[in-house]
């Protein structure tokens, strides 16, 4: 029901409940049966057998699994049993490495279950927030957390923080008498109280109408759950090069099988062979190695404060085209900020941030005090008087405890030395008239602050503060206010409203003695003005530069926000989001637009102001099918379903809501949104590593495939067995390719557009290099097997000379290629030979091993080997340099087409 249409008597009626006595205990309890907890459903947490069995999905798992089963079958248990070990030992890491990251997540969550304060059977009880019913009467005060979605009945001065919610900085004034006959959106219903918003002013009543799932952040909470899950670029590009590899091993062994039996080869032998051929041409460890690339790319990540929960995610990152940022507490510091002070006709400019009372007011470039601006003291004390916020200090951290609005005024006058408590007790409050929304102006009481006499202090509206007020202060001198007066004031209060600064106005007024009866009427006229603040959510400091990083990198920000459209506009504009050409555009705006309308909007627009959560998503959406790789960031409730809409979901991990953290792919520890282009650095870094070792893999493989395949074609014996072929594929080849995928980022990474996201790993200069390496690594040992064969026959121990030379030049020459690979462009002679020591280490290791089942005998038995002399070693040396030669060739090759291109 819209309940903010129906006047509190109606709401009460509906409700069977009683504003004054609430609901009995025992209706309580039957509503509590009927509606259930006033909680969100956890998400049921995936069980372990589950995550291991989904492990095994990948194509290219299936087919190392469909190969392990063929070994066994025909005998080959060694074969069987170390593919089955390395699918194994993937699969655990995975389930090993998400498992940190969800510890990590369970840590940052909140421990505590707030309490509320409700009416049962005519008294006032504290209960925890899960037992609240529909009926309920709540009463609500400063520091309350709303816990459930409510009609207010009463309101007194009554301020609600809804940012998590709506994405709107400033606390919304509420008003229980507001009753609306048309649609309001949510951040405009003034008569209604939110579930998770927190009371910063004031006080009041209200009336539950929804609980748990039904409120406004279950809505959201379990719009989420209906989302599909989204594969990453990563994982449609293997599962791609998956099933490629699928086809290509079938038509390469039926068509050896078919050429063996022409040549009258048995069919045992023919199978066996084939089999051979199928291990030479998967890589069995890739999806081991691109498993741990990713896990220690998880590991960089979080030392860098982004704790990434899905292993695929880590490369997503790196893809992204579009970041859609939230604008509060993500973009800016949530914390209120007095950035400008007008008094005695000068604008002042106030240094420092957030709550910290750490800073300087200036004038004209030179910091200035309380005795320089003689008014400043005066408005910086009403700016306090009048003030019902704590400023809260732990541990060199500065909080507020109240209206934000009020926490900035205390932390100017902290920055001019003035003690909030120090100030209150030398001059207490002997009475007050409360703010209202009517008149946008709240007056405080006090003795002796001017030579004996009562003072009343206000704060408010600068428009209306304005109207009320007879005289100015003027370099500690009142004089009564002239018209030049008022507009010199009322053009600085546009001047500020223009750069989207929240302005307040002060003033004074002096008595003999204090009134009996205070009434806004009699006491808030005739006035002192003192002069002017503007205030602002500032930008983070370190936003700017994390923003131009982003469009070095080609990737657009966008600001998304819950807050009205000039205050968007200019922090948009301040942290270079916003740019000449660019629009900006209220989320009403979208409603009612087609999809494709939608779709041409988001092309040039970089602000929406006042969006709502259905608006964030339509955004994302519309992104997301013009091709666009989206990241999208938030914090609040209202980010939920837009974070799991995007391609890449971020939360803020300390601002966060649970909902947000709960949906994000990635959660920023510190809340710094420039983390975000670290994130994305090392998911660029990761992915051009990925494509290093992919091609460095996959050319060994294609290599092993030819050697087989035309060994076949000129009739001559199998050049290798499945267990030589899978201890060169899983140990020989990994330890390199592992090296190749921690290679430090190339410098200019980030100054580079991202790449297409339709762009196949093996794109058209990787599938180059990859056909050119293949051929001479097939040239080399093709070429050494043949002569082997020539030299010392083709069968017994000839066979086995041969198969041990084959061997020990495809292992050098694959251990000799691995540095070449570092770069698809740059030479060894740029990037230095053993500038990578891992690399260096990977490959002494490696050749430790081949040098183990060449001279360990046992070994050597199990693999069908011999012992080589130095001639041998000489041959194979020289063989093994032919492709990292021809490699080092293409590269150079490429660079002088390209300089010509240019040219």
């Amino acid at each position: 029901m819209d309940w903010y249409k129906m006047s509190p008597r109606d709401v009460i009626g509906e409700l069977s409940s009683d504003p004054g006595k609430g609901l009995t205990r025992a209706e309580a309890e039957k509503r509590l049966q009927e509606h259930g907890a006033n909680e969100l459903q956890e998400e049921e947490k995936k069980p372990l057998i589950k995550k291991f069995a989904e492990q095994f999905l990948d194509p290219m798992i299936i087919i190392l699994l469909i190969a392990a089963v063929i070994s066994g079958v025909v005998g080959e248990w060694v074969d069987s049993v170390i593919i089955l070990a390395i699918v194994i030992v993937n699969a655990l890491l995975s389930i090993f490495q998400e498992g940190k990251a969800e510890e990590a997540i369970a840590a940052l969550k909140k421990m505590s279950s707030p309490t509320v304060k409700v009416i049962r059977d005519g008294k006032s009880i504290e209960l925890d927030a899960t037992k609240v019913v529909p009926g309920d009467i709540v009463v609500l005060q400063t520091g309350d957390i709303v816990p459930a979605d409510m009609r207010l009945i009463e309101s007194s001065n009554l301020k609600i923080d809804e940012s998590s919610l709506t994405g709107e900085s400033v606390a919304v004034e509420k008003d229980a008498e507001e009753v609306f006959d048309d649609d309001v959106g949510i951040g405009d219903r003034l008569n209604y109280a939110y579930s998770a918003s927190i009371v910063t002013y004031g006080r009041g009543r209200g009336i539950v109408t929804e609980t748990g799932e039904e409120t406004e952040i279950g809505k959201i909470a379990t719009s989420l759950s209906t989302m599909e899950e989204k594969q990453t670029p990563l994982q449609r590009k293997l599962a791609g090069l998956s099933k490629t590899l699928g086809i290509l091993v079938v038509a390469v062994c039926a068509v050896v099988f078919i050429v063996g039996k022409i040549y009258g080869h048995d069919t045992l032998r023919m199978f066996m062979t084939s089999v051979s051929l199928a291990v030479a041409a998967i890589p069995e460890g890739l999806p081991a190695i691109v498993t741990i690339v990713l896990a220690m790319g998880m590991g960089n990540m979080a030392k860098k404060n982004a704790i990434v929960k899905r292993l695929l995610a880590v490369e997503t990152l790196g893809t992204t085209t579009y970041i859609c940022s939230d604008k509060t507490g993500t973009l800016t510091q949530n914390e209120m900020t007095v950035t400008n002070v007008y008094v005695d006709g000068k604008v002042l400019e106030v240094s420092g941030t957030g709550y910290a009372p750490k800073g300087e007011v200036t004038y004209e470039g030179k910091a200035v005090g309380l005795d320089d601006v003689k008014g400043l003291r005066t408005l910086t004390s009403i700016a306090t008087l009048t003030n019902d916020a704590d400023l809260i200090e732990e541990d060199g951290t500065y909080d507020i405890l109240g209206d934000p609005t009020e926490g900035a005024l205390i932390t100017l006058s902290g920055k001019q030395g003035i003690e909030e408590k120090e100030l209150e007790s030398s001059y207490p409050r002997i009475g007050e008239i409360p703010f209202d929304s009517d008149r946008k102006m709240m007056s405080t009481f006090h003795e002796n602050f001017f030579d004996g006499q009562v003072s009343s202090f206000t704060k408010g509206a600068p428009d209306i503060v304005l109207s009320r007020c007879r005289y100015i202060l003027k370099d500690g001198d009142v004089v009564e206010m002239t018209e030049a007066d008022r507009e010199a004031i009322s053009e600085q209060n546009n001047r500020f409203a223009e750069n989207a600064l929240r302005v307040l106005a002060f003033a004074y007024r002096n008595y003999d003695a204090l009134p009996d009866e205070l009434s806004s009427e009699d006491h808030e006229k005739d006035m002192v003005f003192v002069g002017l603040t503007g205030m602002i959510d500032p930008a983070r400091p370190e936003v700017k530069d994390a923003i131009k990083e982003c469009r070095n990198a080609g990737i657009v920000p966008v600001m998304i926000t819950g807050d009205y459209l000039l205050t968007a506009k200019a922090i948009a504009r301040e942290l270079g989001i916003l740019r000449e050409g660019d629009d900006a555009m209220m989320g009403e705006e979208l409603n009612g637009k087609s999809p494709e309308e939608i779709r041409e909007i988001v092309k040039t627009t970089r602000v929406f102001a006042r969006v709502s959560p259905e608006n964030k998503v339509q955004i994302v959406t519309a992104l997301k099918a013009n091709g666009e790789i989206t990241a999208m960031t938030g914090d609040g409730v209202n980010d939920a379903p837009a974070i799991k809409k995007g391609d890449i979901g971020i939360a803020m991990g300390i601002t966060g809501t649970d909902v947000a953290k709960n949906t994000a792919d990635v959660i920023l520890t510190d809340d710094n949104f420039a983390t975000i282009v670290h994130a994305v650095e090392e998911g660029r870094i990761i992915y051009a590593n990925i494509k290093k070792f992919v091609t460095f893999l996959l050319s060994c493989n294609i290599g092993e495939v030819l050697v087989v395949f035309l060994s076949i074609i000129m009739n001559l014996p199998t050049p290798f067995l499945p267990i030589q072929l899978l201890w060169l594929n899983l140990v020989t080849d990994s330890f390199p390719a592992l090296a190749l995928g921690v290679e430090k980022g190339e410098e200019e990474i980030m100054h580079e557009p991202p790449r297409d996201p339709k762009e196949p790993i093996l794109d058209r200069k990787v599938t180059i290099t990859l056909v050119i390496q293949s051929i001479a690594i097939t040239i080399a040992t093709l070429g050494v097997y043949y002569y082997a064969l020539t030299t010392h026959g083709r069968t017994g121990d000839g066979l086995v000379y041969s198969r041990t030379m084959a061997f020990s030049t495809l292992v050098f020459s694959e251990l000799f290629r691995s540095f070449s690979s570092r770069s698809i462009d740059d030479t060894l002679a740029k990037i230095g030979f053993f500038t990578n020591k891992r690399l260096n280490q990977a490959v002494l290791l490696s050749l430790a091993l081949v040098l183990v089942v060449l001279y360990v005998p046992f070994l050597e038995e199990l693999f069908h080997m011999t012992d080589l002399n130095m001639m041998d070693w000489a041959i194979v040396l020289i063989s093994s340099f032919i492709p990292l030669v021809i490699g080092e060739i293409q590269k150079v090759i490429r660079f002088r087409h390209a300089r010509a291109d240019k040219n």
